[in-house]
């Protein structure tokens, strides 16, 4: 059978050229939408359609690869919202897939086009282009420093976190002339922020800033700079964390530091296995002087748990009831050779505490408010150094550890080829040197 002569339009070939000028024509929508969405569509018929009536047909003109850059600056600035994201998904997508030949002949109506995308009224349609561009090499200067400084937190975050067309002297500019709120972080948050960036960010009142500052392991901080936080950190407590983790930590801020953070972020410092050896003398000597102050009431830094010593039940019994203090039972049972570390252990599963840090401090001659604190810093390398110190084994220091100071089995230091202790002797002593512990004679 030999087809009619003037088939309806909508059954029609669009990748046929003269088919598809006769479904341009076409009354119906979506006869025309065929055409526009074709990906063998003529260039011109493209073109003709991005004046479509119908927003569906202009939408589909704006999605197709194959589109003329020059409709594509007329659907850039269309009168719908979701034309003009289209444009904006398609062009920041095929960008980075061009060549440089492609790139040289489309330039001008290229950037033209993302220029205007970039002043669009709707944040939606900046943001779509800003997320699509953030981190493209050859995405234009001008296009993403203008994203950059936009006033919608959700445009200008993407590209100055990640672009890499930012220069220094882009972020520094924005800083100083206060971006919106956010934008900052956005900028702490870049990998290899520079010594200017950083100085910059830490002359600001932002506080979140700062936080994301100090937690970039990439961030370039000068120690001057480090310095100026430092003055301000005992006020800007979620400061605190990412200082006391900060890489390469000079000496005179690891000894600030441990001066006013709280007790579970100086463990953190006694933990750490990088510092120098000023900054280990330094912390060594500022937790010295942490422990007088705690001991005489002066400062809060390490908190004294509630361990119940056995004073208040020998008050209670009167002398025709003696009592034996916890100190003194520890002390007799140690000169009858009975202090084990079975009996010690066996104390600790029935939660007699004041037994047990008795027990440690007779052992390790060790002061009982000294073992207290040691205790009360839930620091597994101290608690650890405690136990050797009282002559005791690693399969018993992790059980005090996670019995007796409450430090949980992640955090818990293990034992090193099932039974050896996982410090050396020196390293041990190191730790109890922070309490002011001296070497046995």
């Amino acid at each position: 059978m030999t087809p009619p002569a003037n088939p309806r339009p909508e059954t029609l070939d669009p990748a046929d050229y003269e088919s598809a000028k006769r479904m341009v024509q076409s009354e119906d929508p979506a006869v025309r939408r065929k055409v526009a969405e074709h990906p063998k569509t003529r260039p011109e018929l493209l073109y003709f359609l991005a004046a479509d009536a119908a927003a569906e047909v202009r939408r589909a003109i704006a999605t197709n690869a194959g589109t003329p850059r020059q409709a594509d600056l007329l659907l850039a600035k269309d009168r719908e919202v979701m034309v003009r994201q289209a444009v904006a998904r398609k062009i920041a997508r095929l960008l980075p897939e061009l060549s440089a030949d492609q790139a040289m002949q489309i330039e001008r109506l290229t950037v033209e086009c993302l220029e205007t995308l970039a002043r669009d009224q709707a944040t939606e349609v900046r943001g779509i282009l800003a997320e699509a561009l953030k981190d493209l090499p050859n995405a234009p200067h001008g296009v993403i420093n203008r994203l950059a400084r936009d006033v919608e937190l959700s445009v200008c975050a993407p590209v100055l976190q990640h672009s890499p067309i930012l220069t220094e002297e882009d972020l520094t500019d924005i800083i100083m002339k206060g971006p919106v709120r956010g934008a900052m972080t956005a900028i702490a948050s870049r990998h290899n922020v520079t010594a200017s960036v950083a100085d910059a960010i830490a002359r600001s009142d932002d506080e979140a800033a700062v936080t994301a500052l100090l937690g970039n392991p990439s961030a370039q901080i000068r120690e001057e700079t480090l310095d100026r936080i430092l003055d301000q950190a005992p006020q800007h407590e979620p400061w605190h964390s990412p200082l006391v983790r900060r890489p390469r930590l000079p000496a005179r801020a690891v000894a600030r530091l441990a001066s006013f953070v709280a007790d579970n972020l100086l463990k953190v410092l006694q933990d750490r296995d990088d510092l120098d050896p000023a900054a280990a003398r330094g912390l060594v000597e500022a937790v010295r002087q942490r422990v007088g102050q705690a001991a005489g009431g002066a400062a809060p830094g390490l908190p004294l748990g509630p361990v119940d010593f056995g004073e208040e039940a020998v008050a209670a019994a009167g002398p025709e009831k003696p009592v034996e203090r916890p100190s003194d039972k520890a002390a007799r049972l140690n000169k009858e050779g009975k202090l084990t570390e079975k009996l010690i252990e066996g104390s600790m599963v029935e939660g007699d505490r004041g037994f047990v840090m008795a027990a440690l401090a007779e052992l390790s001659q060790i002061p009982l408010p000294v073992v207290d604190r040691i205790v009360a810093t839930h620091a597994p390398r101290a608690v650890t150094a405690l136990v050797w110190r009282a002559g005791l084994t690693m399969r018993f220091a992790r059980q005090v550890q996670l019995r007796l100071a409450q430090i949980p089995p992640k955090t818990a230091l293990n034992a090193r080829d099932g039974t050896h202790y996982p410090m050396t002797d020196e390293e041990m002593r190191w730790q109890l040197e922070f309490f002011g512990v001296e070497e046995k004679a």
